[in-house]
């Protein structure tokens, strides 16, 4: 059913429709998906759900570029038609609107909410498959990494390590041990970046937990940075070691928690090396 034959005036109308409510929803401006695909079935002729698969097909293209996306409930599907993923590297690649609506996006900065919420927990994604998609060429010529820009949003990284730091406190004091919730540090600012983790916490009998934060404003499987050093770290202290990972951070704070070896839990890709000559 994902692979459906559209023709290119559909295929072209499909990713128009995304590329507007995706610069809205990077820019903060509202809209009705619901009204979105209303008119695209008027235009196309195609059902509401052949409609929705294309558009999470379209993500899955955007996700696999290293590009930010954040429509909710568009989440990623394969098997899509070639000529989908030519369309959107035509419409997007080049388009100054959507690539100051990323980096706006970004670049944003963001505070931690009041108040702790313990609906925020999320089950955790399953490990991504070894086998990459076919149809996705290996190098994808992204204008910008959007990814790499929000992971230099201290602002925002900062934000999620303050909202864990209070979640761990409250949940060590509603477990009535209000002697390690005193304790837990915020080791990434009283100690620095190169501990291999950002937060020390506890369990409830006093071991130690080590948290390591990853934050974005974007979708669930919006991808991320790990340093050698926490995945270093990850492997020598695997039964204590965290991540947490938070998304959709300015909207709605969610997240979920990685345990145990991080080599063994994420899908990995080399993106820089360090070069010599002679």
């Amino acid at each position: 059913m994902a692979n459906e034959h559209w023709l290119r005036e559909e295929v072209e109308a499909a990713v128009a429709d995304y590329r507007r409510m995706l610069i809205q929803e990077l820019s903060g401006q509202n809209y009705s998906k619901a009204e979105h695909n209303r008119q695209l079935q008027q235009l196309t002729g195609r059902s509401k759900g052949s409609i929705e698969r294309k558009h999470q097909n379209i993500t899955a293209i955007l996700l696999a570029m290293g590009c930010p996306y954040c429509i909710d409930g568009y989440k990623p599907l394969g098997n899509y038609q070639a000529l989908l993923h030519d369309v959107v590297v035509e419409v997007l690649i080049d388009d100054p609107v959507f690539e100051q609506a990323a980096t706006y996006a970004a670049n944003r900065p963001a505070v931690a909410p009041v108040g702790i919420d313990f609906d925020y927990w999320v089950d955790a994604p399953p490990r991504p498959s070894e086998v990459r998609d076919p149809q996705m060429p290996s190098f994808q010529p992204m204008q910008r990494d959007y990814v790499a820009t929000e992971a230099r949003n201290r602002a925002l990284g900062l934000a999620g390590e303050e909202l864990v730091m209070a979640f761990e406190r409250t949940r060590l004091e509603r477990a009535g041990k209000s002697n390690l919730a005193g304790k837990v540090e915020h080791v990434s600012v009283r100690r620095g970046d190169g501990a291999g983790f950002d937060i020390l916490s506890f369990e409830h009998d006093s071991r130690e937990r080590f948290i390591e934060v990853k934050t974005t404003a974007f979708a669930k499987a919006t991808p991320f940075f790990i340093s050698r050093n926490e995945l270093e770290f990850s492997e020598q202290r695997s039964e204590q070691f965290h991540l947490y990972r938070l998304f959709e951070f300015r909207d709605t704070p969610r997240m979920f928690a990685l345990q145990g070896n991080m080599r063994s839990r994420l899908k990995l890709d080399p993106v820089n090396f360090l070069a010599r000559v002679g």
